[in-house]
């Protein structure tokens, strides 16, 4: 499904985004096929183009292909060399940077430890002394930066700028992280949470590129949801849509935070499974475990990467053990295949890694069994293309989205993208 764009006076802003989205994605399209894609005169095309040209943005590659009828058509493509936008992910338990292009390829990815007793001005001094060493080591030329793209955990005010009482972030209670992060660095700073702002970074540049609807799981220290509906983020009435991680899947389960009982993060986060795997290996009763001798020695050496790695090499505790947290993500990957009827299910995160692929046979198991539209279509399911860098990519990417994508509020005149119900990218930059 492709987007398409509109003749009508007034909406240039919106046209020139749809024709530099299709141009994004295609990776080498001519002006042709651009307006058979989206519905729009040649001339208006055209037009747009030229523009892009002489700005920059867009290239001709120099190569040409011959249509049907013999007229050669010259092919074009982004400039990746154009611009750049830096991304920033908090994490509870760590800081990442990096400085992408305009095509969301990373030049760099530092990553430093969070002080679990760092106050806010703390961790944001933290974030701007890493995004001055990013730039300093990637030499990218500060004017051709459009912005700097930040991703928390939430809930977040979009509308303040402000992190508000994140579960797993004591102290954390309605901080302007926004302003103060464009005060520290200079930079205009487009905040999102960090499973929106994997999503966006896999519709730019991973396996959403070119998916009207899908819907991705971010695993990390929690686990969190992204939604890109219409080829639009959904982010709902408070901005906070996509709490896939409170889903409860077990009525009678252990309590979360969120005040339910037996929800997805709280059975399959990463803490959740090293408990589950040592009450296991402490019971004696599996001597066929690689993990068992290391925990006989040294329990604390039984982490959650070591579980992901013996998991992987088939260790039958560890498979075991992510066999049933993948179950249950599958569980509610079902519920959202019922609910949204997505085309696509995109699992990622640092949370799930080495087991990637253990994650995806399980869910799309379930996807291709219970869903109640199975027998029309099955949703696909695939891994992150980004991988344990969805999230920093993707803030980064929320810069690209904000200044490039498509957004119905050009189109509806409202600066309020119909999406995002009630905040505009581009305006949650704030300088």
């Amino acid at each position: 499904m492709r987007q398409a764009g509109t003749n009508l006076p007034k909406v240039g802003r919106y046209n020139r985004a749809v024709v530099l989205d299709q141009i994004q994605l295609a990776d080498g399209i001519s002006r042709v096929e651009i307006a058979e894609h989206t519905g729009l005169t040649p001339q208006t095309v055209s037009g747009i183009v030229r523009r892009l040209l002489d700005e920059g943005i867009v290239r001709e590659d120099g190569a040409s292909r011959v249509a049907s009828g013999g007229k050669p058509r010259t092919t074009l493509r982004i400039n990746a060399e154009a611009g750049s936008a830096v991304g920033l992910h908090f994490d509870p338990v760590q800081l990442s940077c990096t400085v992408v292009d305009l095509l969301g390829r990373p030049l760099l990815v530092k990553r430093r430890p969070t002080h679990p007793d760092a106050d806010p001005p703390q961790v944001v001094k933290a974030m701007a002394e890493l995004v001055a060493d990013v730039l300093t080591e990637t030499g990218v030329d500060r004017d051709k930066i459009l912005g700097l793209g930040l991703a928390t955990p939430g809930p977040i005010d979009l509308e303040q700028g402000a992190i508000v009482g994140a579960p797993q972030l004591t102290g954390w209670m309605r901080v302007p992280v926004q302003r103060m992060l464009s005060e520290a660095t200079g930079l205009p700073v487009t905040l999102d949470n960090d499973a929106t702002a994997a999503a966006v970074g896999e519709r730019w540049s991973g396996a959403g590129r070119g998916v009207a609807d899908f819907a991705y799981f971010y695993f990390g220290t929690g686990v969190g949801g992204g939604l890109i509906l219409n080829h639009q983020v959904y982010r709902g009435g408070s901005l906070n849509a996509g709490e896939f991680g409170h889903s409860s899947v077990l009525p009678d389960g252990p309590e979360c935070y969120c005040g339910n009982r037996g929800c997805l993060e709280r059975l399959v986060n990463p803490t959740a499974i090293v408990a589950e795997v040592h009450r296991r290996l402490a019971s004696g009763s599996h001597p066929d475990s690689a993990l068992a001798r290391t925990f006989a020695q040294d329990p604390e050496a039984v982490d959650h990467p070591a579980i992901g790695l013996a998991a992987a090499a088939g260790d039958p505790v560890a498979a075991a053990v992510i066999d049933e947290s993948a179950e249950h993500v599958a569980s509610v990957a079902v519920d959202i295949a019922n609910f949204l009827d997505v085309d696509l299910i995109v699992l990622g995160g640092y949370g799930i890694q080495h087991v990637e692929s253990r994650y995806v046979d399980v869910v799309a198991a379930a996807l291709a069994q219970r869903p109640l539209s199975r027998h029309v279509r099955v949703v696909d399911v695939e891994a992150s293309w980004l991988g344990v860098d969805a999230a920093v990519v993707g803030s980064a990417a929320l810069v690209l989205h904000a200044t490039y994508s498509p957004q119905l509020s050009a189109l509806l005149g409202t600066g309020t993208p119909a999406g995002d119900r009630g905040r505009p990218d581009t305006s949650a930059a704030t300088r």
